[in-house]
């Protein structure tokens, strides 16, 4: 371990736990005694499901309900919540509860875990974090309770629920109850409802929430001066709250459109009912993985629209993947900054510091170049329809987990490709980048400064 301490870097140690813990799942769903049919599932589809556990995305090759046996569920769920809380924090809480104490170099490999630029407070967050996120699931799978009881009985009622809860929470998308995902649960309005709740909660990254709270406890006391308006919300609260607002909207306006009449999704639902699933699309299309109406019914329109939802993602120091909701604000600021010639980036009345603008920049480009290797390779070495490739491949880096019915249909090599970009999706192109290259070193001397003509 002191080894491992001196010689690699916090990043580096993040993706070593992940890609071990992942080995260590994939040994496990590989044993007999994980597959109902007490056979030994072949590694690939082991290495598979784990991968597509631990980092929280939901494509399967074969299915979750009727392949896996109540260990292999069990084993899965510990995987889906150990990555949709990060591996570092699920063992920084285990030494927590032992009474074991937190090196500063623990806090520094905690505080790269959550993508977090100071380390007060860090271990207090932590315990925030895993007493908050099993408050919630909790009362996710209580309210999971009124549906699955009476359908599956007591004891495997309150299993499905447990399951549910943690996995849409975690954004996973993976289910236990059959082939089609919550299809079956369409027109359950209390089904959609808490589902889409868990989803974005996981989504929306816990800094969010504290700063929800902060604000709500301001609101409530004696000092209503200093709640007044919304300045005690951080600008990245701000950032997060209105992406998320602005991409559920409009993401279920435009489904809505794209769907209407269309017989192999919505087409013909009742109006109220063409809105739950356009809204449920909306939600789960930014890496939450569950489905209710088809994917592959989908017309052009909307899978060219799921594309870039997948792609987006849900929010940072959260259970979602993607490039995140802040990276393509920051983007777009920065465009809009650059269209009306300003020399600073603005919102909210504040300014987006120059580093972080070259690491949002940064973030999408490595991500869409990578999107660009993987569907090279899918096209190279496997076959199927352009657009269900293209819709896996971002599925798979956004953790989104949808698919056009494609992930069972792929061979090895399209297996090994897929995960390869759940694993990069789950830990960030960027960070693989930096964790396998040399930072440059500050340098004292600045080099003359010379235009360059863009555009």
């Amino acid at each position: 371990m002191d080894f491992i301490e001196k010689h690699l870097s916090t990043t580096q140690i993040i993706i070593l736990s992940f890609f071990l813990a992942d080995i260590a799942g994939a040994l496990l769903l590989a044993l007999p005694i994980s597959a109902a049919d007490g056979r030994a599932t072949p590694f690939i589809d082991a290495l598979f499901t784990s991968t597509t556990s631990i980092c929280v995305t939901g494509l399967v090759t074969v299915t979750t309900a009727s392949h896996w046996s109540l260990f292999g569920h069990i084993v899965i769920l510990v995987l889906i919540q150990t990555g949709g809380l990060g591996v570092v924090t699920m063992t920084m809480t285990v030494m927590l509860a032992l009474g074991k104490r937190i090196t500063m170099r623990n806090r520094m490999l905690l505080g790269d875990s959550f993508n977090m630029d100071t380390l007060k407070g860090l271990v207090n967050f932590l315990r925030r974090v895993f007493f908050g996120t099993f408050i919630v699931e909790g009362i996710g799978a209580v309210c999971y309770l009124p549906v699955f009881v009476p359908e599956y009985g007591i004891v495997k009622g309150i299993w499905y629920s447990v399951f549910h809860a943690v996995s849409a929470f975690c954004n996973a998308g993976i289910d236990v109850l059959g082939d089609s995902s919550f299809m079956p649960y369409v027109h359950n309005t209390w089904v959609n409802i808490v589902t889409m709740c868990l989803i974005v909660l996981g989504g929306i990254g816990f800094i969010v929430w504290w700063d929800i709270i902060r604000f709500i406890r301001l609101k409530s006391s004696e000092d209503t001066r200093r709640a007044t308006g919304m300045h005690n919300i951080s600008l990245h609260s701000k950032i997060v709250l209105s992406m998320t607002f602005f991409l559920i909207v409009a993401g279920s306006v435009m489904y809505l459109v794209f769907e209407f009449h269309n017989p192999k999704t919505i087409g013909n639902y009742t109006a109220g009912e063409k809105v739950l699933a356009a809204l449920f699309q909306s939600v789960t299309t930014r890496t939450a993985g569950f489905a209710t109406i088809s994917q592959a019914g989908l017309t052009a329109p909307s899978v060219i629209l799921s594309v870039i939802l997948m792609f987006i993602g849900g929010s940072s120091v959260g259970t979602a993947g993607g490039v995140k909701t802040s990276t393509i604000a920051v983007i777009l600021m920065t465009v809009m900054a650059t269209v009306r010639g300003q020399a600073d980036i603005t919102c909210f009345h504040r300014r987006v510091s120059a580093k972080t603008v070259r690491k949002a920049v940064a973030i999408v480009l490595i991500s869409f170049m990578a999107s660009i290797i993987a569907l090279t390779a899918m096209f190279l070495l496997e076959r199927g329809n352009p657009a269900d490739i293209i819709f896996e491949v971002y599925s798979a880096l956004g953790t989104a987990g949808l698919t056009r019915d494609y992930t069972p249909l792929m061979g090895m090599s399209g297996k090994v490709i897929i995960t390869v970009c759940m694993f990069l999706g789950r830990i960030g192109p960027i960070s693989m980048v930096i964790a396998f290259t040399m930072r440059d070193k500050q340098s004292a001397v600045h080099l003359p400064e010379e235009s360059i003509t863009v555009g």
